[in-house]
Order: structure tokens, then sequence, then C-alpha cells
């Protein structure tokens, strides 16, 4: 499939990838299907729980409300960047935070998750719902955390020498995962309720994600307006998914949300790369390429979980599109010595995209040794 033609809105002048600060990056011509002489690295959750100086920053300040001072954000999402060297910054946030900014009473509790005040399982409750909206004040807050992180990027690259400013990816969570949570009220083992909506009121369900698409389209908008480099959409749940329900009833609305950075472009044309990932989808990854296809993203990355090996999903995905992933998270506590294995192959295994970014098959354990997600980064940089 070729991406469609998508009327295009110019990205702002200070821009880091129209001013030149993140065009030449490793991470953003690998996402542009341009191999550099250095391979790139950064790891999911990698702003977060293994780090000492993300839980002394974080010490009695509650998960959202960390997210929404810009500050702290700015802070916590710079951290592996320094400590780790890693090749792109990803903005510390959280999926339901959309949700929160529309005025949706929901909390991250400790063990459990994002739990919502109610499950919203009826026509009513859907109504009631998608008549909130996400206003350009209440994401005020993350346009600026952004900011301040693109400036403490750029500060890093100028007191390093390089000249080289890491690119910040702009991070959302996918309308299904969002329109999961809020029905079944909280996390969920099998998405039961979510998929028994889907199917027993098809119209109450494309109305919610509609929504969700809308809020999680619009938090993305924001981040790359205020600098990030690149955008992930991340869909935790799709993997529960049949591709048939996927493609006929959650497709449609992660398209949504990515056209709304899909017409971004510098001066020379060139759009805002963007990367789609979800866990347990080896099944889907092709139709998850076409979600960044049909939303007009014209540099194209498909996020692989640690269950597909990476030449399997590129034969998936077909020509032109590149690769993320896909070290197993298992595998960061095992000794040294496997654990180098295990990177080499995946390194090996994502030689025949145009583009592969190593990244993690998902997020970072929080009991993780930080020095050896150093140590990674240093032996990908040396392959």
């Amino acid at each position: 499939m070729t991406s469609p033609t998508v009327p295009s809105a110019p990205l702002p002048a200070d821009h880091p990838l129209v001013d030149g600060r993140t065009a030449p990056s490793p991470l953003v011509r690998a996402l542009r299907g341009d191999r550099s002489d250095r391979l790139p690295v950064w790891f999911m959750r990698q702003a977060g729980r293994s780090l000492p100086e993300y839980r002394q920053v974080r010490e009695g300040v509650a998960m959202l409300d960390s997210c929404l001072r810009p500050p702290l954000a700015a802070e916590i999402t710079l951290q592996p960047v320094r400590r780790h060297g890693v090749d792109a910054a990803i903005f510390f946030s959280d999926i339901v935070v959309p949700l929160r900014l529309a005025g949706v009473d929901v909390d991250i509790r400790p063990g459990v998750g994002p739990v919502m005040d109610q499950p919203y399982r009826t026509r009513d409750d859907v109504a009631r719902l998608t008549e909130r909206e996400l206003t350009d004040e209440a994401l005020e807050p993350i346009a600026e955390a952004v900011a301040l992180t693109v400036a403490g990027l750029t500060e890093l690259a100028e007191q390093d020498g390089s000249g080289h400013v890491t690119p910040l990816i702009g991070f959302g969570g996918a309308p299904f995962t969002l329109a999961a949570y809020l029905v079944e009220g909280r996390p969920s083992r099998d998405h039961l309720a979510a998929r028994t909506l889907m199917h027993a009121d098809p119209q109450t369900w494309d109305r919610l994600t509609a929504w969700t698409a809308e809020l999680t389209g619009r938090f993305l908008r924001t981040q790359v307006l205020a600098g990030a480099s690149a955008v992930q959409l991340f869909d935790s749940w799709a993997g529960s998914l049949s591709l048939a329900d996927y493609t006929a009833r959650v497709a449609p609305s992660s398209t949504r949300a990515l056209a709304h950075v899909a017409d971004l472009r510098t001066p020379d044309g060139a759009g805002v790369p963007g990367i789609h990932f979800g866990t347990g989808t080896g099944h889907l990854l092709g139709a998850m390429r076409d979600v960044l296809t049909d939303a007009g993203v014209t540099d194209r990355t498909v996020g692989v979980d640690y269950r597909t090996p990476l030449d399997e999903a590129i034969t998936a995905v077909g020509p032109g599109v590149g690769v993320q992933g896909n070290i197993d998270p298992a595998l960061l506590g095992a000794p040294w010595e496997v654990l180098e294995a295990h990177v080499r192959d995946v390194v090996a295994r994502g030689s025949g995209a145009p583009g592969h970014v190593v990244n993690l098959g998902h997020g970072v354990p929080p009991e993780t040794d930080p020095a050896v997600l150093t140590r990674v980064v240093e032996l990908v940089h040396s392959l």
C-alpha cells in the first residue's frame, strides 16, 4: 500500500526536525528508512522505577500528578538520556493522561493500574462521557513539558560538545486500549466487557473509540507541535483481539488518532515519523502497518514485542517499513553472556529492514539493574 495524499501543515520554524537539531540523528534516520553508522537504541519505560533518581524525584507525588507538572515530567524524561546515552527520549506520561485532562475521574493505583470512577458500558454512559472535550487550555501542561524537555535535550548536546540533539518521541495510548480501560473500569485480563460491547452495540462502541481517538490524536499533535520529533502509538491490549475484530472495529480509530500528526511537514515535505506498537500482536503486524499507511504517516515503523522474531516481523510488515524491538525484558536479569547473545541475535534478525530501532519487546521491568541497560546501549552502539 502507498500512503494517501494528506493536506500538509508546516511544522514551526524552530521545531527540531526543521532547524536541523534532530533530523540527522540515528533515530530519525532509522525511522525514515536510512541506516546510519550507529544503530539507534532506546527502551520503552526507560524513564521509570528502575532508576534511583526517578524514585527520588517522584517521592510523595502521585503518578498522574507527576505527568502534569511540566518541570518534573521534563526532568524524568531526561534522566535515562543522561544515564544511559540512549538515542531517544520518550515523553514521560501515561496513556490515561488525556482522559484526566478531559475531565474523567481516573487514578493510577499502585499495584493495580488505571482505575476509573465507574465502568462505561451502556449507551447512556458513553453518551455522557463523549460530551466531554479536551481543550487547548487543558493541554497546556503537556506542551510546556515537551518544550522544557526539548530545551533540556538541546542543552545536553551543547554540554557534551557533540552537537547531536537526542530526539524526543511523543507518546499516546491507542484508542482501543483507552476504550478498554473505560469499559472495564480497571485493568482486565481478557477485556471481555470491552469486546462484548464491540459486538453487542457497535454504534456505541464506534462512538466511544471515535472519542478516544480524538483525545489521543490531539494529545500527540500537541507534543509534536511543541517539539517531539516522532510519535509512538502504544496499544497495550490489542493482542486480545482477532485480526477480523481489529481490522473492522479498532484499526479505523487508531488511523484517526495518527492522522492528527500525519499532515505536519518540514519545509522539504518530510513528515513526522510514526511508530505503532502493541503487545501480543504478532498476528496483527500487517494490519498495524496499514493503520500507519491509512493515516498518511509517510515514515512508518512497526514495534514488535518479544514473542515474534524480527525476521518474521519484517516479512509480515513488508517492504519499505522499519521495525523496532525486540529484546526480551526477561533477559535483562539473565547472565550477561546470555543477554549479549540475545541482543546480537535481535540485531542480526533486524538487519533486513530498511531501518531498525533496537528496543525491548515491552517495557523495562522495575527491578532492572540500570547498569545493565547502559551496557546494552554500549553493546548496540558497538555493533
